[in-house]
């Protein structure tokens, strides 16, 4: 199962180091770096991890989240093991944390799961549920064969990653919805094991320096990072540095591995800091994990209108034309859109390809 990994070189020391992510392991032979499936082998790194997955599942587009890229398809979607972030409150901590390969039971190859996505009619892959940033060479290849089928691909990301690796993965992907965990660098070290400014920087590329289409998530944690101040800053850096046709999602925590002792996101604190943000000129923004039908709108920025209309991940209303333009003005939809036909709903249907023994 081991790949020839990328981006890596050798120390002086004898060391080898993984120029991956911003953590820049060095390791001894047989050491695995703190994402756990990049490891020495020899004298080169390789992933552990290649066509093996903790799943495969087919999901609204909505669940990733993203609002503006093909509304209302499905998207196949698959992760693997293990992560190069520490967050204290992973909602995903069984794959994202596991250390056990046997949490790896299915397996396919790049071909096999384009392939399979396209028979069941999906619109894009997703890699999920862990970062692709530490699996890229399989995302890379599962990517590269789902544009053969003309399939789309989505990064779903805390886009903890270098500059040097950063544009071998994201040049293969169609969209991504990047983790903005919060807006400290104090709330990075203490929560995730990880720091700020790489991400920003991550986010400004990806905007001003690619096609790929941006959405933005932040998870308020009650006390960590849900105060105005915070969320203004945030909020702010946002429309200044990205854009305010940049959507961002803000979405509710519930108690989870190492914070099961915080309380759950009141849905009051999403709509104050949804309101915050459309105070600075943010025209796009969203709660999450909540039934909200006002906070799941999407309104047409030319005339107000709701013109996609949601209740969680299902779509109820939708108003604009095949190029993403409003029907009642003629407003052009910040996005990637298509003919809109049947939407998928809020369904979850996990898909087998090879049970691994």
């Amino acid at each position: 199962m081991n790949h020839p990994g990328r981006h890596w070189h050798k120390l002086d020391d004898d060391r080898i180091q993984c120029d991956v992510c911003p953590r820049y392991c060095k390791l001894h032979e047989g050491q695995r770096g703190a994402c756990f499936v990049r490891m020495r082998e020899s004298d080169a790194i390789v992933l552990t991890t290649y066509g093996r997955s903790s799943g495969f599942c087919i999901d609204p587009i909505e669940k990733k989240p993203l609002n503006h890229f093909y509304p209302g398809t499905s998207v196949f979607s698959f992760g693997t093991a293990g992560c190069n972030l520490a967050c204290k409150f992973c909602q995903n901590w069984d794959i994202s944390k596991s250390r056990d390969m046997d949490r790896l039971m299915d397996q396919a190859s790049p071909d096999e799961i384009a392939r399979t996505a396209a028979e069941w009619g999906c619109r894009s892959i997703a890699f999920t549920y862990n970062d692709p940033v530490i699996f890229a060479e399989y995302a890379v290849d599962v990517a590269d064969a789902a544009h053969a089928l003309g399939l789309k691909t989505v990064a779903v990301t805390a886009g903890y990653v270098t500059e040097v690796a950063r544009g071998d993965l994201f040049s293969h992907m169609d969209a991504a919805n990047v983790d903005l965990k919060g807006f400290t660098d104090e709330f990075y070290v203490k929560l995730c094991g990880a720091h700020l400014q790489p991400v920003l920087d991550t986010l400004k590329w990806l905007v001003h320096e690619t096609d790929v289409w941006v959405e933005i998530t932040t998870l308020l944690i009650p006390g960590e990072n849900d105060s105005d101040e915070e969320l203004l800053a945030l909020s702010n850096w946002v429309a200044k540095e990205l854009g305010t046709e940049v959507p961002l999602h803000f979405t509710a925590f519930h108690p989870d591995f190492k914070l099961t002792d915080t309380p759950p996101t009141p849905p009051a604190t999403l709509t104050r800091a949804r309101r915050i943000a459309l105070a600075q000129g943010l025209r796009h923004v969203y709660t999450g994990n909540v039934h909200d039908v006002d906070g799941g709108a999407t309104r047409c920025t030319g005339c107000g209108k709701a013109v996609i209309e949601r209740d969680w991940y299902e779509i109820l209303g939708y108003a604009l034309d095949d190029s993403g333009a409003c029907l009642a003005c003629g407003t052009p939809l910040a996005g990637r859109f298509a003919r809109f036909e049947q939407p998928f709903g809020s369904r979850r249907i996990p898909v087998p390809i090879h049970r691994v023994a």
